[in-house]
C-alpha cells in the first residue's frame, strides 16, 4: 500500500504533500529534521559572528546561540499557523538574520549588550504596524519584482556556499579531500531524487549528510565539540543584559527591518508558489501580512529575552522542492526540534560540528535551488520588455556593485551598508523601476494625443 497518497510516480516534480495534507510521523520527523538541518547553521552564525567581533564571554556566546535557536522555535510555530493576522499559514522557516550583522555591532560598540537588543525590541514593532496594510501596496510587490529578489537572494548566498568549500577538512588531508566529499554529498542528493521513489525522495538530504559524514570520520574530518562550562539545559531570562536606547540609531535599524520585511515576502511567496499556491489573490497577501507580522512578533519577543532579529528563511524553499513535502504541520516538528536544541546547548555543540564539506555541499545546492525558485515566479508572471530591462537592471545592481565596494566610500554608512547587500540594493532597484515605470515613465513615452497603455498586472 502507498503511503504517500500525493505522489506522482510519473511526475517527480509534483508535491508528494501538499500544505493542508497531513503527514505520518515517521516521514513528518525525517523532513523536519532536514528542514532544521538546512537552516540551522544559518541561524547560530549571526551570533557567533558578533561575539568574536565584539569578544563577549563564552556564556554569553552560548546564551545567544541558544535565543537564536529558541526564537526560531518560536517563529516556526507562528508561521506555520494562521490566527487573524498572525501567521502565514506556510511551511516557513525563521532565523537569526545576517541583515543585521553591521548595524549590532555599531550598537554593541556604543552600548554594549544592552544596546543592541534595547535597539532591537523598539524597532522589531514597526514589521508588526506595517503587516496588516501591505495588501495596499500589492502593485509595488507583482510576482516578477518578488521573484527578482528571491533570485537575488539565492546568487547572493551562493558565494558564501564556497568558504565552506574552500576550508581544509584537517590539517592531514589532502587537497582534494573536501571538494571529493562535497562532491559525493551533492552525487547521492541527486541519486535519490533521480529514482523517482517517494522515500528516497524525502529522505535525500538526510543519506547526502549521513553519507558526507561517514567520508569525513575515515578521513579524519570530524572531532568532538570541546567541552565547555555551561549548564545542561538554558533557560530563558527577561532583559538579562538590560535596557538600553540612543535615537541616533533608529535610522538604520528601521530600514534593515524594512529590507528584512521585504525578503520575507519573496521567500514566502517562493514557497507559496512552490506549494501550489496562487501569489496573485488576496489570500496570498493575507499570507504575506500575517508572515511579517509573525517576524515582528519573532524578533520583539526574541530581543526581549536576548536575541537577536529574525527573518524568514529561503533555505526551505530548497528542502520543499527536494523533499515534496511542502505541508505547514512539519513546522510543528521544526519547531520542537529547534526548542530542544535551544533549550539542551550540548545538542546544538554537536550539531555544530558537522564538517565544512558536507554543509558546503548542502548550501550550493538550496541555495541553487532558491535561485531557480525566483526564475519560476518570474516566468509565471510572464516577461514583456518592461519586466525584462527591470530584472536586468536588478540583477546588474544586485551582484554588481557588492563587488566593488569603493563606489560606496562616500555615502553614509547606514545608506553604505544598506547598498553593500546585493539583495537589498538589486531589490530597491526593481522596487523603483517598478513603481516609476508604471506610473511616471509610461505617461512620458506615450505617443502626443494617447493616454498611456496601463501596465498589466503580473
Amino acid at each position: 500500500m502507498d503511503t504517500y497518497p500525493s505522489a506522482n510516480r510519473r511526475d517527480a516534480n509534483l508535491l508528494l504533500y501538499r500544505v493542508e495534507d497531513r503527514v505520518p510521523p515517521g516521514p513528518a520527523l525525517l523532513v523536519g529534521i532536514q528542514q532544521v538541518t538546512a537552516m540551522v547553521v544559518g541561524t547560530i552564525t549571526p551570533p557567533l559572528l558578533l561575539a568574536n567581533v565584539l569578544h563577549f564571554a563564552p556564556a554569553d556566546t552560548a546564551y545567544l546561540v541558544s535565543l537564536a535557536l529558541l526564537a526560531s522555535a518560536l517563529g516556526a510555530f507562528l508561521q506555520c499557523r494562521q490566527r487573524g493576522w498572525l501567521g502565514a499559514g506556510l511551511l516557513s522557516v525563521t532565523g537569526t538574520s545576517f541583515a543585521f550583522v553591521q548595524p549590532l555591532t555599531e550598537a554593541g560598540r556604543q552600548g554594549g549588550l544592552a544596546l543592541m537588543l534595547g535597539v532591537s525590541c523598539c524597532i522589531a514593532p514597526l514589521q508588526i504596524v506595517l503587516s496588516p496594510f501591505l495588501s495596499r501596496f500589492r502593485t509595488l510587490f507583482p510576482p516578477f519584482v518578488c521573484g527578482t529578489i528571491v533570485l537575488l537572494i539565492g546568487a547572493s548566498l551562493i558565494p558564501t556556499a564556497f568558504f565552506s568549500l574552500a576550508t581544509p577538512l584537517n590539517a592531514a588531508a589532502p587537497g582534494w579531500a573536501t571538494p571529493a566529499i562535497a562532491t559525493l554529498v551533492i552525487v547521492v542528493i541527486v541519486a535519490t531524487q533521480a529514482t523517482g521513489r517517494a522515500w528516497l525522495r524525502i529522505a535525500g538530504m538526510a543519506i547526502g549528510i549521513i553519507v558526507g559524514c561517514v567520508a569525513c570520520v575515515i578521513l579524519g574530518g570530524i572531532h568532538a565539540p570541546t567541552h565547555e562550562a555551561t549548564p545542561w539545559v538554558t533557560w530563558p531570562h527577561f532583559l538579562p543584559y538590560g535596557f538600553a536606547f540612543r535615537w541616533s540609531l533608529i535610522p538604520p535599524f528601521a530600514f534593515i527591518y524594512l529590507v528584512s520585511s521585504l525578503e520575507a515576502m519573496g521567500d514566502m511567496t517562493a514557497t507559496a508558489q512552490l506549494s501550489g499556491l496562487s501569489t496573485s489573490d488576496a489570500a496570498h497577501w493575507g499570507r504575506l501580512s500575517g508572515g511579517v507580522m509573525a517576524d515582528g512578533v519573532t524578533s520583539t519577543i526574541a530581543a526581549l529575552f536576548g536575541g537577536f532579529p529574525s527573518t524568514t528563511y529561503a533555505q526551505n524553499n530548497g528542502v520543499i522542492q527536494i523533499t515534496g513535502v511542502a505541508s505547514r504541520r512539519i513546522g510543528y516538528v521544526m519547531a520542537a526540534i529547534l526548542a530542544v536544541l535551544g533549550l539542551t546547548p550540548a545538542v546544538g555543540r554537536w550539531i555544530s560540528v558537522v564538517p565544512p564539506p558536507v554543509l558546503g555541499a548542502l548550501a550550493v545546492l538550496l541555495f541553487g535551488l532558491v535561485a531557480v525558485s525566483g526564475l519560476r515566479l518570474i516566468a509565471a508572471a510572464g516577461i514583456g520588455q518592461r519586466e525584462a530591462i527591470i530584472v536586468a537592471l536588478s540583477l546588474g545592481v544586485g551582484l554588481g556593485l557588492p563587488t566593488q565596494p569603493a563606489l560606496l566610500d562616500g555615502l553614509p554608512d547606514a545608506l553604505k551598508s544598506l547598498l553593500t547587500s546585493g539583495i537589498s540594493s538589486g531589490g530597491l532597484v526593481a522596487l523603483a523601476m517598478n513603481a516609476v515605470w508604471r506610473t511616471r515613465l509610461a505617461a512620458a513615452i506615450a505617443p502626443e494625443g494617447e493616454a498611456a497603455a496601463p501596465a498589466t498586472a503580473k
